[in-house]
Protein backbone atom coordinates (compact mmCIF):
# COMPACT_ATOMS: atom_id res chain seq x y z
CA UNK A 1 0.00 0.00 0.00
CA UNK A 2 2.80 2.17 0.85
CA UNK A 3 4.71 1.40 -2.77
CA UNK A 4 1.10 2.13 -4.38
CA UNK A 5 0.48 5.82 -2.39
CA UNK A 6 4.43 6.28 -3.61
CA UNK A 7 3.85 5.42 -7.42
CA UNK A 8 0.78 7.20 -7.76
CA UNK A 9 3.04 10.90 -5.99
CA UNK A 10 5.29 10.77 -8.33
CA UNK A 11 3.01 9.81 -11.34
CA UNK A 12 0.63 12.79 -10.10
CA UNK A 13 4.31 15.19 -10.16
CA UNK A 14 5.36 14.41 -13.68
CA UNK A 15 1.82 14.37 -15.16
CA UNK A 16 2.17 18.33 -13.28
CA UNK A 17 4.99 19.46 -14.82
CA UNK A 18 4.18 18.46 -18.34
CA UNK A 19 0.82 20.92 -18.18
CA UNK A 20 2.89 23.63 -17.07
CA UNK A 21 1.40 26.90 -19.34
CA UNK A 22 3.17 27.23 -22.44
CA UNK A 23 5.35 30.80 -22.49
CA UNK A 24 3.98 33.11 -24.77
CA UNK A 25 6.65 34.76 -27.23
CA UNK A 26 5.24 38.16 -28.30
CA UNK A 27 5.67 38.61 -31.74
CA UNK A 28 7.62 41.79 -32.69
CA UNK A 29 6.50 44.71 -34.08
CA UNK A 30 7.39 46.22 -37.25
CA UNK A 31 9.04 49.48 -37.31
CA UNK A 32 6.28 51.96 -38.73
CA UNK A 33 7.21 53.20 -42.40
CA UNK A 34 7.85 56.98 -42.32
CA UNK A 35 6.51 59.08 -45.19
CA UNK A 36 8.67 61.17 -46.63
CA UNK A 37 8.06 64.79 -45.95
CA UNK A 38 6.75 65.95 -50.00
CA UNK A 39 8.80 69.02 -50.34
CA UNK A 40 8.95 71.59 -53.36
CA UNK A 41 12.60 73.26 -54.28
CA UNK A 42 13.81 71.84 -51.00
CA UNK A 43 10.75 73.31 -49.03
CA UNK A 44 8.36 71.49 -46.84
CA UNK A 45 5.02 71.51 -49.03
CA UNK A 46 2.73 71.46 -45.66
CA UNK A 47 4.39 74.40 -44.30
CA UNK A 48 3.23 76.68 -47.22
CA UNK A 49 0.54 77.80 -49.39
CA UNK A 50 2.08 76.90 -52.71
CA UNK A 51 0.86 79.39 -55.93
CA UNK A 52 2.69 78.60 -59.55
CA UNK A 53 2.32 80.89 -62.46
CA UNK A 54 3.92 82.09 -65.46
CA UNK A 55 5.62 86.05 -65.69
CA UNK A 56 2.62 87.94 -67.89
CA UNK A 57 3.69 90.26 -70.46
CA UNK A 58 5.13 93.56 -68.81
CA UNK A 59 4.50 91.78 -65.50
CA UNK A 60 6.92 93.27 -62.50
CA UNK A 61 8.80 91.08 -59.77
CA UNK A 62 7.26 94.32 -57.32
CA UNK A 63 3.37 93.55 -58.87
CA UNK A 64 3.52 90.05 -58.37
CA UNK A 65 4.41 90.07 -54.80
CA UNK A 66 1.90 92.71 -54.04
CA UNK A 67 -0.92 91.22 -55.83
CA UNK A 68 -0.14 88.42 -53.58
CA UNK A 69 -0.32 90.51 -50.31
CA UNK A 70 3.04 91.80 -49.48
CA UNK A 71 3.22 95.43 -48.69
CA UNK A 72 5.12 97.58 -50.60
CA UNK A 73 7.80 98.71 -47.21
CA UNK A 74 8.41 94.70 -47.93
CA UNK A 75 8.68 94.63 -51.53
CA UNK A 76 11.46 97.45 -51.09
CA UNK A 77 13.83 96.35 -48.19
CA UNK A 78 13.43 93.07 -50.71
CA UNK A 79 14.32 94.69 -53.83
CA UNK A 80 17.15 96.82 -51.99
CA UNK A 81 18.36 93.55 -50.93
CA UNK A 82 18.92 91.48 -53.81
CA UNK A 83 20.18 93.91 -56.74
CA UNK A 84 23.39 93.03 -56.46
CA UNK A 85 22.68 89.21 -56.80
CA UNK A 86 19.33 89.17 -58.92
CA UNK A 87 18.26 91.29 -61.44
CA UNK A 88 14.21 91.87 -61.57
CA UNK A 89 14.11 92.99 -64.33
CA UNK A 90 15.06 90.72 -66.19
CA UNK A 91 11.86 88.33 -65.73
CA UNK A 92 10.61 86.97 -68.87
CA UNK A 93 7.68 86.38 -70.20
CA UNK A 94 5.83 83.14 -69.81
CA UNK A 95 8.41 81.70 -67.50
CA UNK A 96 7.23 79.85 -64.73
CA UNK A 97 7.07 81.21 -60.88
CA UNK A 98 5.96 79.65 -57.55
CA UNK A 99 5.50 81.18 -54.60
CA UNK A 100 5.24 80.22 -51.00
CA UNK A 101 3.27 82.11 -48.63
CA UNK A 102 2.64 81.62 -45.05
CA UNK A 103 0.65 83.07 -42.02
CA UNK A 104 1.98 85.39 -39.96
CA UNK A 105 -0.72 84.92 -37.31
CA UNK A 106 -4.42 83.18 -37.45
CA UNK A 107 -6.15 85.84 -38.68
CA UNK A 108 -4.13 87.13 -40.95
CA UNK A 109 -3.77 86.27 -44.83
CA UNK A 110 -0.70 84.18 -46.29
CA UNK A 111 1.60 86.46 -47.29
CA UNK A 112 4.98 85.45 -49.93
CA UNK A 113 8.34 83.91 -47.78
CA UNK A 114 9.58 82.41 -51.30
CA UNK A 115 9.66 83.35 -54.76
CA UNK A 116 11.14 80.50 -57.04
CA UNK A 117 12.00 81.89 -60.18
CA UNK A 118 12.28 79.89 -63.26
CA UNK A 119 14.62 81.27 -65.63
CA UNK A 120 15.03 78.15 -68.19
CA UNK A 121 13.61 74.37 -67.49
CA UNK A 122 16.95 73.61 -65.73
CA UNK A 123 17.77 76.67 -63.69
CA UNK A 124 15.89 78.69 -61.14
CA UNK A 125 16.33 81.16 -58.17
CA UNK A 126 15.21 80.97 -55.20
CA UNK A 127 14.64 84.21 -52.86
CA UNK A 128 14.33 83.47 -49.83
CA UNK A 129 12.81 86.43 -47.25
CA UNK A 130 11.50 84.75 -44.46
CA UNK A 131 14.34 86.44 -42.71
CA UNK A 132 13.83 90.38 -43.22
CA UNK A 133 17.28 91.03 -41.95
CA UNK A 134 18.86 87.82 -44.08
CA UNK A 135 17.40 87.68 -47.43
CA UNK A 136 18.79 85.33 -49.39
CA UNK A 137 19.27 84.44 -53.13
CA UNK A 138 20.50 81.07 -53.80
CA UNK A 139 20.82 79.45 -57.73
CA UNK A 140 20.46 76.39 -58.26
CA UNK A 141 19.73 73.76 -60.88
CA UNK A 142 17.33 70.75 -60.96
CA UNK A 143 18.49 67.28 -62.02
CA UNK A 144 19.32 66.68 -65.58
CA UNK A 145 20.02 63.17 -66.80
CA UNK A 146 21.53 63.17 -70.46
CA UNK A 147 21.14 60.64 -72.98
CA UNK A 148 23.73 60.31 -75.98
CA UNK A 149 21.88 59.53 -79.18
CA UNK A 150 22.14 59.48 -83.43
CA UNK A 151 20.24 60.34 -85.82
CA UNK A 152 20.02 59.94 -89.51
CA UNK A 153 17.68 62.48 -91.58
CA UNK A 154 17.08 62.24 -95.13
CA UNK A 155 15.56 65.66 -96.98
CA UNK A 156 12.45 64.98 -98.55
CA UNK A 157 10.30 67.54 -97.68
CA UNK A 158 11.84 69.86 -95.51
CA UNK A 159 14.22 70.24 -92.69
CA UNK A 160 11.40 70.37 -89.73
CA UNK A 161 9.08 68.28 -91.51
CA UNK A 162 11.38 65.38 -92.03
CA UNK A 163 12.34 66.09 -88.29
CA UNK A 164 9.30 65.69 -87.14
CA UNK A 165 8.53 62.25 -89.09
CA UNK A 166 11.36 60.69 -87.35
CA UNK A 167 9.59 61.97 -84.19
CA UNK A 168 12.39 63.98 -83.37
CA UNK A 169 12.58 67.05 -81.88
CA UNK A 170 12.07 70.30 -83.68
CA UNK A 171 14.94 71.56 -81.81
CA UNK A 172 17.03 69.80 -83.52
CA UNK A 173 16.43 71.78 -86.64
CA UNK A 174 17.03 74.68 -84.86
CA UNK A 175 20.19 73.54 -83.34
CA UNK A 176 21.75 72.41 -86.73
CA UNK A 177 20.78 75.66 -88.73
CA UNK A 178 22.69 77.65 -86.00
CA UNK A 179 25.85 75.28 -86.39
CA UNK A 180 25.35 75.34 -90.21
CA UNK A 181 24.18 78.75 -90.86
CA UNK A 182 27.24 79.95 -92.42
CA UNK A 183 27.39 76.67 -94.63
CA UNK A 184 23.80 75.41 -95.41
CA UNK A 185 21.75 77.60 -97.51
CA UNK A 186 18.41 76.08 -95.53
CA UNK A 187 16.37 77.86 -97.56
CA UNK A 188 17.11 75.86 -100.61
CA UNK A 189 17.63 72.03 -99.18
CA UNK A 190 17.14 69.64 -102.32
CA UNK A 191 15.33 66.58 -102.04
CA UNK A 192 17.94 63.82 -100.85
CA UNK A 193 20.34 66.03 -98.99
CA UNK A 194 20.55 64.64 -95.33
CA UNK A 195 22.38 64.69 -92.48
CA UNK A 196 24.08 62.58 -89.98
CA UNK A 197 24.22 63.96 -86.14
CA UNK A 198 25.40 62.57 -82.65
CA UNK A 199 23.54 64.43 -80.04
CA UNK A 200 22.37 64.51 -75.97
CA UNK A 201 18.71 64.30 -75.48
CA UNK A 202 17.85 65.89 -72.12
CA UNK A 203 15.60 64.86 -69.26
CA UNK A 204 14.96 67.16 -66.13
CA UNK A 205 14.36 64.49 -62.88
CA UNK A 206 14.79 61.52 -65.17
CA UNK A 207 11.67 61.81 -66.90
CA UNK A 208 10.63 65.08 -67.97
CA UNK A 209 12.25 65.84 -71.68
CA UNK A 210 13.31 68.83 -71.59
CA UNK A 211 14.97 68.85 -75.71
CA UNK A 212 18.22 68.62 -76.80
CA UNK A 213 21.97 69.20 -75.24
CA UNK A 214 24.79 69.11 -76.80
CA UNK A 215 25.94 68.44 -80.44
CA UNK A 216 28.67 66.31 -80.56
CA UNK A 217 29.32 65.91 -84.32
CA UNK A 218 27.21 66.20 -87.66
CA UNK A 219 27.29 65.99 -91.00
CA UNK A 220 25.53 67.64 -93.69
CA UNK A 221 25.00 66.29 -96.92
CA UNK A 222 24.17 69.74 -99.19
CA UNK A 223 24.46 69.39 -103.04
CA UNK A 224 26.09 66.42 -103.10
CA UNK A 225 29.19 67.39 -100.67
CA UNK A 226 29.38 66.68 -96.96
CA UNK A 227 30.35 69.49 -94.62
CA UNK A 228 31.52 67.99 -91.19
CA UNK A 229 30.92 70.19 -88.12
CA UNK A 230 33.01 68.91 -85.14
CA UNK A 231 32.48 70.37 -81.04
CA UNK A 232 35.64 71.91 -80.07
CA UNK A 233 36.65 73.84 -76.87
CA UNK A 234 38.23 77.67 -78.20
CA UNK A 235 40.26 77.76 -74.94
CA UNK A 236 42.01 75.79 -72.44
CA UNK A 237 39.69 76.16 -69.59
CA UNK A 238 37.14 74.32 -71.95
CA UNK A 239 34.78 77.60 -71.13
CA UNK A 240 34.05 78.10 -74.73
CA UNK A 241 33.52 75.94 -77.84
CA UNK A 242 32.86 76.35 -81.67
CA UNK A 243 32.29 74.17 -84.46
CA UNK A 244 35.37 72.95 -87.16
CA UNK A 245 34.91 71.15 -90.35
CA UNK A 246 37.17 67.62 -90.64
CA UNK A 247 40.25 69.82 -91.47
CA UNK A 248 40.16 72.40 -88.60
CA UNK A 249 38.28 75.10 -90.91
CA UNK A 250 35.37 77.34 -88.79
CA UNK A 251 32.03 77.08 -89.96
CA UNK A 252 31.15 80.32 -89.19
CA UNK A 253 32.44 82.34 -91.54
CA UNK A 254 32.39 86.26 -91.61
CA UNK A 255 28.31 86.88 -92.71
CA UNK A 256 25.08 84.60 -91.85
CA UNK A 257 23.99 83.51 -95.01
CA UNK A 258 20.33 84.60 -94.20
CA UNK A 259 19.17 87.29 -91.61
CA UNK A 260 16.33 85.12 -90.88
CA UNK A 261 16.72 81.24 -89.44
CA UNK A 262 13.87 80.16 -91.96
CA UNK A 263 11.80 81.86 -94.15
CA UNK A 264 11.98 81.55 -98.12
CA UNK A 265 13.43 83.64 -101.21
CA UNK A 266 11.09 85.14 -102.87
CA UNK A 267 12.93 87.77 -105.09
CA UNK A 268 16.64 87.95 -106.28
CA UNK A 269 19.30 90.80 -106.69
CA UNK A 270 18.70 91.34 -110.46
CA UNK A 271 19.74 94.49 -112.22
CA UNK A 272 16.99 93.86 -115.09
CA UNK A 273 13.71 92.37 -112.51
CA UNK A 274 10.60 93.94 -113.57
CA UNK A 275 9.08 95.71 -110.45
CA UNK A 276 5.20 95.29 -110.78
CA UNK A 277 4.94 98.29 -107.87
CA UNK A 278 6.64 100.35 -110.08
CA UNK A 279 5.51 99.22 -113.47
CA UNK A 280 8.95 98.64 -115.35
CA UNK A 281 11.94 97.21 -115.07
CA UNK A 282 13.86 98.58 -112.29
CA UNK A 283 17.28 96.83 -110.58
CA UNK A 284 16.54 95.15 -107.33
CA UNK A 285 19.59 95.71 -105.80
CA UNK A 286 19.19 93.34 -102.79
CA UNK A 287 17.76 90.03 -101.68
CA UNK A 288 13.87 89.23 -100.40
CA UNK A 289 13.50 86.57 -97.96
CA UNK A 290 9.81 86.54 -97.06
CA UNK A 291 8.48 85.17 -93.49
CA UNK A 292 4.98 86.07 -91.31
CA UNK A 293 5.31 89.52 -89.78
CA UNK A 294 7.03 89.71 -86.16
CA UNK A 295 9.80 87.36 -87.67
CA UNK A 296 12.85 88.31 -86.14
CA UNK A 297 16.11 89.81 -88.30
CA UNK A 298 19.43 89.29 -87.12
CA UNK A 299 22.38 90.83 -88.05
CA UNK A 300 24.25 88.94 -90.47
CA UNK A 301 27.69 89.68 -89.21
CA UNK A 302 29.20 92.01 -86.26
CA UNK A 303 29.28 95.62 -86.73
CA UNK A 304 27.64 98.85 -85.75
CA UNK A 305 24.22 100.65 -86.56
CA UNK A 306 24.96 103.33 -89.42
CA UNK A 307 21.25 103.91 -89.85
CA UNK A 308 18.24 103.42 -88.12
CA UNK A 309 15.24 105.48 -89.88
CA UNK A 310 12.37 105.54 -92.36
CA UNK A 311 12.02 106.25 -96.15
CA UNK A 312 8.84 105.70 -97.78
CA UNK A 313 10.17 103.00 -100.19
CA UNK A 314 12.53 101.29 -97.77
CA UNK A 315 10.00 101.37 -94.60
CA UNK A 316 11.55 100.62 -91.36
CA UNK A 317 15.29 100.20 -92.04
CA UNK A 318 18.90 99.50 -90.86
CA UNK A 319 22.10 99.68 -92.20
CA UNK A 320 25.46 98.16 -90.16
CA UNK A 321 28.73 98.75 -90.91
CA UNK A 322 30.87 96.05 -90.31
CA UNK A 323 34.19 97.18 -91.74
CA UNK A 324 36.43 99.30 -94.15
CA UNK A 325 34.64 96.94 -96.85
CA UNK A 326 31.53 95.18 -96.17
CA UNK A 327 28.33 96.90 -94.87
CA UNK A 328 24.98 95.49 -94.84
CA UNK A 329 20.72 97.16 -94.82
CA UNK A 330 17.64 95.54 -94.03
CA UNK A 331 14.35 97.23 -95.24
CA UNK A 332 10.47 97.03 -94.27
CA UNK A 333 10.70 96.33 -90.72
CA UNK A 334 7.32 96.49 -88.95
CA UNK A 335 9.43 97.56 -85.91
CA UNK A 336 12.84 97.89 -84.44
CA UNK A 337 14.22 95.92 -81.87
CA UNK A 338 14.47 97.18 -78.26
CA UNK A 339 17.93 99.14 -77.94
CA UNK A 340 19.00 99.53 -81.40
CA UNK A 341 19.89 102.85 -82.61
CA UNK A 342 22.33 104.73 -84.28
CA UNK A 343 25.96 103.79 -82.69
CA UNK A 344 24.72 100.33 -81.51
CA UNK A 345 27.26 97.87 -81.38
CA UNK A 346 25.61 94.15 -82.69
CA UNK A 347 27.05 90.98 -82.75
CA UNK A 348 26.24 88.26 -85.50
CA UNK A 349 22.92 86.94 -84.62
CA UNK A 350 21.55 89.99 -82.92
CA UNK A 351 18.11 91.03 -83.47
CA UNK A 352 17.74 94.48 -85.00
CA UNK A 353 14.51 94.48 -86.01
CA UNK A 354 11.26 92.47 -86.94
CA UNK A 355 9.62 91.21 -90.61
CA UNK A 356 6.70 93.54 -91.84
CA UNK A 357 5.70 95.47 -95.03
CA UNK A 358 6.90 99.16 -94.34
CA UNK A 359 7.31 100.84 -96.97
CA UNK A 360 7.10 99.84 -100.73
CA UNK A 361 6.27 96.34 -99.86
CA UNK A 362 3.28 93.78 -101.38
CA UNK A 363 3.78 91.16 -98.54
CA UNK A 364 5.41 90.68 -95.22
CA UNK A 365 9.21 90.43 -95.76
CA UNK A 366 12.82 92.03 -95.55
CA UNK A 367 14.85 93.45 -98.32
CA UNK A 368 18.73 92.29 -97.36
CA UNK A 369 20.87 94.05 -98.89
CA UNK A 370 25.06 93.99 -99.58
CA UNK A 371 27.61 96.45 -99.83
CA UNK A 372 31.14 95.89 -100.70
CA UNK A 373 33.57 98.54 -101.28
CA UNK A 374 30.93 100.98 -101.29
CA UNK A 375 28.98 99.17 -104.08
CA UNK A 376 25.86 97.12 -104.14
CA UNK A 377 26.55 93.85 -104.60
CA UNK A 378 24.93 90.27 -104.59
CA UNK A 379 24.93 88.50 -100.83
CA UNK A 380 24.24 85.34 -102.12
CA UNK A 381 27.13 85.50 -104.93
CA UNK A 382 30.11 86.70 -102.69
CA UNK A 383 32.76 84.39 -101.57
CA UNK A 384 33.47 85.52 -97.98
CA UNK A 385 36.55 84.81 -95.15
CA UNK A 386 35.94 82.28 -92.83
CA UNK A 387 36.70 82.88 -89.07
CA UNK A 388 39.85 81.81 -87.78
CA UNK A 389 40.27 78.58 -88.30
CA UNK A 390 41.81 75.99 -85.23
CA UNK A 391 44.93 77.23 -84.46
CA UNK A 392 47.94 75.44 -86.30
CA UNK A 393 49.82 74.00 -82.77
CA UNK A 394 46.47 72.49 -81.95
CA UNK A 395 45.22 71.06 -85.17
CA UNK A 396 47.00 67.75 -85.14
CA UNK A 397 45.85 67.06 -81.41
CA UNK A 398 42.18 68.35 -82.79
CA UNK A 399 42.63 65.86 -85.93
CA UNK A 400 42.67 63.38 -83.77
CA UNK A 401 40.32 63.86 -81.30
CA UNK A 402 37.51 63.91 -83.63
CA UNK A 403 38.52 60.73 -85.53
CA UNK A 404 36.22 58.61 -82.62
CA UNK A 405 33.16 60.82 -83.89
CA UNK A 406 33.94 61.05 -87.29
CA UNK A 407 34.28 56.95 -87.41
CA UNK A 408 30.30 57.06 -85.70
CA UNK A 409 29.01 59.31 -87.68
CA UNK A 410 30.19 57.48 -91.04
CA UNK A 411 28.95 54.31 -89.94
CA UNK A 412 25.15 56.11 -88.86
CA UNK A 413 22.60 55.19 -91.76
Amino acid sequence: MKYAIYFIGIVLFFSACNHQPKKVVKAKKKPEKIKPVEKIYSYPKKDFVIKQDTIKKNETFGEILSNNHLSYPNIYNIVSKIKDSFNIKHLKTGREYTILSKQDSLDSLPRPKVFIYESDPINYTIIDFQNKDSIKVIKKSKPVKRIKKTAFVRIDNSLYQDISNKNLSPKLAMELSNIYAWTVDFFHLNKGDEFKVIYDDVYINDSIYSGIGTIYGAVFKYGGKDFYAFRYPLDSAKTHFGYFDDEGRTLRKQFLKSPLKFGHITSRYNLHRFIRYYGRVKPHLGTDFAAPTGTPIMATANGIVIKRGYTSGNGNYVKIKHNATYSTQYLHMSKFAKGIHVGSVVSQGDVIGYVGMTGHASGPHVCYRFWKNGKQVDALKEKLPPAKPIDKDLLPQYLIDIQPIKQKLDSIN
